[in-house]
């Protein structure tokens, strides 16, 4: 019987495979072979999807991680009239989601920030344009909010955005620091301390 060929699924079980192997072990600890091993192809069939490496590092950081990202935290803002309702809710949620090993882990973004800014532009451009592209969102649903008459007119929204994802971040990181997810939502509780400084 003829193997079924799904070229998609190939690729997708390829970036699954990349994502464990980078979220344990960091970008530069990515090996070809586990990849291949975890996911029993040869390598004629990951080089048919990916040039190398690093466009395969590339595509798992714009395909899945970002678009997680994007999911957990972005997406969302779009249901919320109220931003600062919607932005604690959105933190208690991507807490909640994520089990005991990707905090151990850690944010998968934020690692690949810290590891590869500062030596891979393309990483880089990528990650800052992600960034930016998540600032920009959080500055239109705090505008809707000021809009709406529940956010204050007088906040820095560019500053405020910032803020808040730096803090979401940096709780990831600390958790991961710590080993122990109890610090992200320790972090939470002060994110919403100073969100209810911004309501109207």
């Amino acid at each position: 019987m003829a193997t079924e060929r799904n070229p998609e699924n190939t690729r997708n079980r390829i970036l699954h495979a990349a994502f464990k192997e980078m979220h344990r072990h960091g970008y530069q600890g990515l090996r070809i072979d586990a990849v291949l091993k975890e996911t029993g192809l040869k390598k004629g069939a990951l080089y048919h999807h990916f040039t190398g490496k690093q466009a395969l590092g590339y595509a798992v950081l714009e395909e899945l991680i970002q678009k997680r990202v994007a999911e957990l935290w972005i997406t969302p803002l779009d249901d919320y009239d109220d931003p600062i309702a919607g932005i604690k809710s959105i933190f208690t949620t991507a807490g909640e989601s994520w089990g005991d090993t990707f905090f151990s882990l850690g944010c998968p973004l934020n690692n690949l920030a810290q590891e590869m800014s500062p030596i891979d532009e393309g990483f880089r451009t990528s990650i800052e344009s992600f960034m930016s592209y998540w600032k920009k969102e959080i500055v239109e649903a705090l505008t809707r909010g000021q809009n709406n008459g529940v956010v204050k007119k007088d906040i820095n929204l560019n500053e405020t955005a910032q803020f808040i994802i730096t803090v979401a971040e940096g709780a990831f990181a600390q958790a991961k620091i710590s080993q122990d997810k109890e610090v992200f939502f320790k972090c939470g509780q002060q994110l919403n301390r100073y969100l209810d400084t911004l309501t109207s």
